[in-house]
């Protein structure tokens, strides 16, 4: 017993209240001394330390702002102490417990001022040893403190609130100080790895600006080194919200992102999980896709179920108090204060809710932007590894939907990513509580709720259904968008663009069929799930009802609150649904491309550099474009190249040139055989790849800039004098695909690159049919002979007289070498060669039998008629030096941002789009009328039931439950109403916005091609086409959710007028804060958009020439760009969702505010004053007004959002257009032309107002019936004379008449249609043979054959089994260039026009084929003026007149004889060139002969 009584006594002191304030007090009076000796230690040590660099440690405002709270926390709880105990009596225990609060705060304030004095400016990497174990004994007694607390209220039923507040703060606080004090590590200002740009601002190129870099790239995000405190609050983006007020924000602005959120490092990741789960093969399954991308974003996802389950649990908490709330207004009290207590727990429960969902929010955006960024690199990846046979498979549209829709689709899963496990939670904690209120009518309840989600299995099929389909019918029509801009050029020249139109059209008809179902289908589920909530409480209430439960206010009110929250699930759920499968289908469609066969990387050989002699040999070489087929593409290829050989390779169109050059690149795959290759190489393809950009990054390609290389490279490309004539020299910006460069520059810019790398073997495919005759030749010696004589060149030619030059000759036929070997010894091998050689014999023979027949008639120079037109020129030169002189800008600019506000006119422009905004209206009334019924049916049911059993109900239970049901029911079919009207308005102005839209993309000039890269257009075809067809439903969203919350201050107010008083200046501040915050949160929205197309034209761009890129070996470099591109997509979206919860999160304490008042004003209120069951009902609204003004804000964000893509469609609405198709005014008879005169008068063109002119001053004419020759330099305006005709370019001054008829007065359809071209760069549509030659399916299979049989193809296309319905790939990738060339003679044969156009028509055939095609050209257009621009000499030798033209300028206008004759004429020396650079073949001709 004594021992008991013992043990007692010491548990007693042990627990005793003063033995804990002595322990604090003597505790924090060591904390004074560490204090003091640590401050008088630095003061005496600190010598010489002022100079060092700015450092602190981490979390070192967390820490220092702790202590200065604490110093302030306890200051208040001593003054309280003191005038509480000064009116109530001193004691022992008072002092020593004011002695305790003093100490504290003196403590404290001292640890403060010691941190802001010698850790703000410290080169200490960790907090002083003493210190940190202080923390740790502080957490110790804290803890003991409040375990000790608990132990006497058991024992005493009373404990001073003093203490529990202290002792509560001191053990959270202790937890941040252990924390700090175990993870704070060094942190500096300046350079730390998280701060440092993760890619520097660098060039294209790779090589460093010279111009300072971006604000955006030396800065790193906040968030990264943000403390704790301002990761709770998302203090961490105020400062980037204050400059967004300040100005409007641009993207460099935007700080770089940190960590795992930069796709650099979130990539690695999910590549590696992609690998290990796929187990060596290359098959990528969704599930394993899925798998990877939620471990790369898996501490967000962790981090972001903790917050959901704390909402979940905070948010019924609400609900599970509302009864005992009812009872307490009431007069039924459980213990003194419960009005207080209970304002408290409803005030903490929806502190943590609010905090808990605004870090749900973030952290799921979060992890949904890096796993969209990983996955769009991922993406990226596989499109530059891809095998030619798997890139047909997937268009450059079908991908650009991969990386545009459906990762995006994916990114943002995560926001649904958490409601299957938490319908459930939330589904059995409203069973609790309704078991709790109602007994067993919650099994109705859960009976309800069962079907109510089953009934989304069909639904949900249904979705997935039409989402596929909306999805598969969106790939085609951006497939056939894709190739549409990509080919615009020749659409206009051939008067096919509202043709082509059509066919999207129709495409779009069907995707919008599919669009109607699923919009549809959506309103249907709106309607069953708004009615849902209805549906379970009146199960409910009929099964209590039914089984004799008695129904009370509270007990209906605190109900109700559940249904209200499990309507949010039950709500979303089809959401849900519809997300899984949506990101499903995205996910399959994804697996299916990354699953797509690769490049096999041991197809070539890699042989060491100086192991052997040999550069390049095929030993046994098989290989076929196309695997499964019978007939190989490439046979019995066997040839060696030696180091420092010259190979050529030549042969009729389509014997398989390039594929030859293809095999040795490792492009085409190989059936059998060996193929090694020994040292680096560069490639020049046969249509020239360029990037859009600057010239001199063009060149450089990668490589660092050597000054005097780079001249060499430029002399030797024939480069210097373009530079001299482009407004900005090197660093003019070429636009997309090389628009702005004409043919021949476009092939000298590849060729200088290629010679810029340095290469060990270089692989050249025909780049002389793109360059006249004089640059041929001097590109030839210059680079061939010249620069690269030292190295292994292998090219093809279809030029004759660069034959001689080669060490060895590889004749190619029907895919096989027919010869090889020098040119002497294969001439005299075998006729293959020799029909080649001797096709360029006789072009040679008709030429000197030309020259030798006017010199014997001894014919002037020039004729009187020229003269005068060169005397013109002369004259108009020096007027039109100043207007060379004006403002020169770059032809691509920078893609248009509006800033500011969206303007109402933009809204007001949507909704009145489709029937004149009466829907919108109808829904406005719908969701107004259904708020009310709602209200109107909980109002009643609180009203007509008792506040407690002893009360007698107002109304039998019949009654109350039918007036209930009746008002439901209305309330339901309110949102059908509602639901219908908006899907259709939607669907209506999509439909409406889609065809404006495109018809004015169609009708507007070349120019906004030319100076528009197609990222952009198809991002607004895509990206906001798809908001508009599926997003703009949050217009509506936004109206309804404010008559929402209308709704809920209504029916608060009426119960306490009094929260008017907060309400208003709550809602003030709101408006305040919203208004802060939009306008960064708009400029950054806004460059979401504009920041999201490079990151498309880029990926475009590398699609196109993937195989120069691999050739080049600048994978690597290319994937560099693409991350720092996805990156700075990336970055304005991260802070848009930190923007939008650092609002929110503002916004919600402030409803909680208004919440709180309003709960007091009601605990305040005499008793009887108000009805108990009306109050309840306000407070059950109260619940979710955070909610709904959350909702309202996060609406108007988000509709602010989205109606940019609006904005940025009704854009393209307003863009200028062509002149008219047809002017019916001024319409040429049908048969015009007959005589096909062209005359040009005065003619001067230039491509914009900020560019300077091409042609300045042309005046001459094309006789009808004639030939008429154009020749010139590179560059030197043919094209965009030949462009002018066409009115691609309209005259800016000056006029082209045709049979007298000014075509500038004519209509656009009028004119082209009547004309007929060949162009330079030949075009080919995915379809077949007869859709590519008759498009408009003008003409019968037999006039298709015959036109086959005039252009040398109708042989070729016979051998396919399907005829003229062969298929033709994108962009006729698998014709021949010159095949394709032909295909373009052939639509010409068929359309038989009187003015024909050949635009180096023949540039990629081989002469004999050239031959055949002159004289087809001659026999079928013999009356017709025939304008052709050659490069080939003898391709104009026959015409009747010869233009020459220099720089834009005029130089020669007269016969081919007249010109040949004078040898002082530019022509004549062109000519003489030519003979010279040929006289080598026909020298070895001759010599066989004899």
């Amino acid at each position: 017993m004594s021992v008991f009584l013992s043990n007692s006594r010491l548990f007693s002191s042990l627990i005793n209240p003063l033995l804990l304030r002595f322990l604090t007090t003597s505790l924090h009076l060591i904390l004074f001394f560490i204090v003091l000796v640590s401050w008088l230690h630095k003061k005496f040590r600190r010598n010489g330390d002022e100079n060092h660099k700015h450092s602190n440690v981490s979390y070192y405002k967390t820490t220092l702002f702790s202590s200065l709270g604490l110093s302030l926390f306890n200051l208040t709880l001593c003054f309280l102490n003191l005038f509480y105990w000064y009116a109530n009596g001193w004691s022992d225990e008072k002092i020593l417990t004011l002695s305790d609060l003093a100490v504290k705060t003196l403590s404290w304030l001292c640890l403060f001022l010691f941190l802001h004095v010698y850790f703000s400016n410290s080169k200490e990497t960790k907090y002083p040893l003493v210190l940190r174990l202080w923390w740790g004994l502080f957490f110790c007694v804290s803890c003991y403190c409040i375990v000790t607390d608990l132990l006497y209220f058991e024992k005493a039923k009373n404990l001073s609130t003093l203490f529990w507040a202290s002792d509560v703060v001191s053990v959270l606080m202790s937890l941040v100080f252990c924390f700090t004090g175990v993870w704070g590590g060094k942190r500096e200002d300046g350079n730390t790895i998280l701060e440092e740009p993760l890619l520097h601002d660098r060039s294209r190129n790779g090589i460093e600006s010279e111009t300072p870099a971006a604000k955006g790239d030396e800065t790193v995000t906040p968030y990264g080194s943000a403390g704790v405190y301002s990761l709770f609050t998302f203090s961490w983006m105020s400062p980037l919200i204050a400059q967004g007020y300040k100005k409007a924000l641009d993207l460099e602005d935007v700080p770089q992102l940190a960590g795992l959120d930069t796709t650099r490092e979130a990539f690695p990741v999910l590549n590696y999980k992609l690998e290990s789960y796929s187990g060596g093969s290359k098959r990528v399954t969704a599930a394993m896709l899925a798998k990877g991308l939620l471990f790369t974003a898996w501490r967000e996802v962790a981090i972001s179920a903790i917050c959901v389950l704390i909402y979940t649990l905070a948010s019924y908490v609400g609900p599970y108090l509302i009864d005992i709330f009812v009872k307490y207004l009431n007069g039924s009290t459980h213990f003194a204060n419960e009005g207080y207590i209970l304002v408290s727990a409803f005030t903490i429960a929806k502190m943590f809710e609010c905090f808990a969902q605004r870090h749900w929010f973030f952290r799921v955006q979060q992890g949904g932007y890096r796993a969209r960024a990983a996955l769009v690199a991922k993406i990226y990846n596989k499109g530059l590894t891809l095998s030619c046979q798997s890139k047909n498979e997937h268009t450059t549209g079908e991908i650009i939907n991969f990386m545009a829709v459906d990762a995006e689709r994916i990114g943002e899963f995560g926001w649904y990513m958490h409601d299957p496990w938490m319908v459930i939670l939330q589904v059995v904690l409203a069973l609790i509580i309704l078991y709790k209120d109602l007994g067993l009518a919650s099994i109705a309840t859960l009976a309800a709720t069962v079907v109510v989600m089953l009934a989304n299995v069909p639904l949900g099929k249904l979705q997935e259904k039409f989402q596929d389909g909306l999805m598969k019918s969106k790939d085609k029509r951006m497939k056939a968008t894709s190739e549409v801009l990509r080919n615009m050029r020749i659409l206009k020249l051939q008067a096919w663009e509202l043709q082509f139109l059509s066919r999207i059209q129709e495409l779009r008809i069907v995707e919008a069929k599919w669009l109607a179902r699923y919009l549809y289908t959506s309103a249907l589920t709106s309607f069953l799930f708004w009615g849902a909530p209805t549906f379970v409480s009146v199960v409910t209430f009929g099964a209590c009802v039914l089984m004799g439960i008695p129904l009370e206010s509270g007990k209906i009110l605190s109900a109700l609150a559940t249904f209200r929250i499990l309507q949010e699930p039950i709500y979303n759920l089809p959401d849900t649904i519809a997300m899984i499968v949506q990101t499903k289908v995205s996910l399959d469609r994804i697996a299916s491309f990354l699953s797509r066969d690769d490049l096999p990387p041991d197809v070539v050989e890699k042989l060491p550099v100086g192991s052997s002699d040999i550069a390049i040999e095929v030993i046994d070489g098989k290989f076929s474009w196309d695997a499964s087929s019978s007939s190989p593409t490439l046979i019995d290829i066997n040839f060696r190249v030696s180091r420092g050989m010259r190979v050529a390779v030549c042969g009729m169109v389509g014997s398989g040139k390039s594929s030859l050059l293809s095999s040795v690149l490792g492009e085409i795959p190989k059936i059998s055989g060996t193929v090694s290759l020994s040292g680096t190489k560069a490639y020049v393809a046969q249509s020239a790849w360029i990037q859009s950009g600057k010239i001199e990054e063009n060149i450089l390609f990668g490589k660092k800039m050597d000054r005097e290389r780079y001249n060499r490279v430029l002399e030797a490309c024939s480069l210097n004098k373009d530079l001299e004539i482009l407004p900005f020299g090197d660093q003019t910006l070429i636009g997309e695909r090389g628009i702005n460069m004409s043919g021949g520059q476009k092939q000298r810019i590849q060729i200088a690159r290629a010679l810029y790398q340095d290469a060990d073997i270089y692989i050249f495919d025909d780049p002389f049919s793109a360059v006249d005759a004089h640059t041929g030749t001097h590109l030839f010696n210059e680079c061939i002979m010249g620069i690269l004589n030292s190295k292994t060149i292998i090219y093809v030619t279809h030029q004759v007289e660069f034959l001689p030059a080669a060490d060895l000759i590889l004749v190619m036929k029907e895919g096989q070498i027919k010869q090889a070997g020098r040119y002497s010894d294969i001439l005299k091998s075998g006729s293959d060669f020799m029909e080649l050689v001797g096709a360029h014999d006789e072009a040679l023979s008709a030429l000197d039998s030309i020259i030798t027949e006017k010199s014997a008639n001894g014919e002037g120079s020039s004729s009187a008629n020229a003269e005068p037109v060169l005397q013109r020129q002369e004259s108009k030169k020096h007027g039109n030096d100043n207007k060379n002189e004006e403002t020169k800008g770059q032809l691509v600019q920078d893609e248009e941002r509006v800033k500011g506000s969206v303007g109402l006119s933009v809204y007001w422009n949507y909704i009145t789009t489709s029937y004149g905004g009466l829907l919108a209206l109808f829904a406005l009334l719908a969701q107004v009328a259904f708020q009310v019924l709602q209200i109107g049916s909980n109002y009643w049911m609180a009203w007509a039931t008792p506040v407690s059993k002893d009360e007698a109900p107002p109304v039998g239970s019949s009654t109350l439950i039918l007036v209930y049901v009746a008002l439901s029911v209305g309330s339901s079919f309110c949102v059908l109403g509602r639901s219908l009207s908006v899907v259709t308005m939607t669907y209506k102005t999509a439909k409406i916005l889609f065809n404006k839209m495109h018809l004015c993309i169609f009708r507007a000039p070349m120019s906004f091609f030319d100076s528009t890269p197609s990222g952009r257009i198809l991002n607004r075809a895509s990206t906001d086409q798809s908001a508009v067809d599926l997003s703009m439903g949050i217009i509506a969203q936004f109206s309804f959710s404010i008559i929402q919350l209308l709704g809920v201050v209504a029916v608060m107010t009426q119960v306490a007028w009094q929260v008017f008083i907060i309400f208003i200046p709550v809602v003030t501040i709101c408006i305040l804060l919203q208004r802060y915050y939009i306008a960064a949160a708009r400029e950054l929205a806004r460059l979401c958009g504009v920041s999201k197309a490079p990151v498309i034209q880029h990926f475009s761009e590398t699609l196109s020439g993937a195989i120069t890129i691999r050739s080049f070996d600048q994978e690597s470099r290319f994937r560099d760009i693409s991350l720092r591109l996805i990156d700075g997509y990336s970055r304005p979206k991260f802070h848009t969702a930190g923007a939008m919860e650092w609002l929110c999160l503002r916004l919600d304490v402030l409803s909680l505010l208004t919440f709180t008042c309003a709960l007091i004003f009601l605990i305040t209120l005499p008793e009887g004053t108000i009805d108990p069951s009306i109050a309840g009902l306000a407070v059950t609204y109260g619940l979710n007004l955070n909610m709904y003004q959350a909702w309202v804000v996060w609406n108007l964000c988000f509709m602010e959002n989205k109606i940019i893509s609006v904005e940025r469609i009704l854009q393209y609405t307003s863009l200028p257009s062509e002149p008219p198709l047809v002017i019916e005014s001024n319409r040429p008879q049908s048969c015009w032309p007959t005589q096909g005169e062209v005359n040009i008068q005065d003619l001067q063109v230039r491509y914009g107002p900020h560019l300077p002119f091409v042609l300045r001053g042309l005046t001459c004419t094309f006789f009808g019936g004639k030939r008429t020759g154009i020749v010139g330099r590179t560059g030197s305006g043919k094209s965009t004379l030949i462009q002018t005709l066409f009115r691609i370019v309209e005259p800016t001054v000056g006029q082209i008449l045709i049979d007298g008829i000014n075509i500038s007065a004519i209509g656009l359809h009028d004119l082209r249609s009547k004309l007929s071209i060949i162009p330079q760069d030949p075009t080919m549509f995915e379809g077949t043979v007869r859709t590519n030659l008759d498009p408009l399916e003008e003409y019968t299979d037999e006039q298709i054959w015959e036109a086959l049989d005039k252009c040398q193809l109708g042989d070729e296309v016979r051998k396919k089994p399907e005829k003229l319905d062969f298929a033709v790939s994108e962009n006729g990738e698998n014709w021949s260039v010159g095949q394709r060339q032909l295909v373009c003679l052939g639509r010409v044969l068929l359309k038989k026009s009187k003015v024909l156009v050949l635009d180096e028509a023949t540039a990629s055939v081989d002469t004999a084929t050239d031959n055949l095609i002159q004289q087809t050209l001659r026999n079928h257009f013999c009356d017709s003026t025939v304008i052709t621009i050659a490069h080939r000499i003898t391709s104009v030798l026959d015409s009747d007149m010869v233009v020459l033209l220099d720089n834009g300028l005029l130089k020669e206008y007269e016969t081919p004889e007249k010109l040949l004759v004078d040898n002082s004429s530019l022509f004549a020396k062109l000519v003489a060139e030519y003979r010279l650079r040929s006289s080598s073949s026909v020298e070895h001709l001759s010599n066989l002969n004899q």
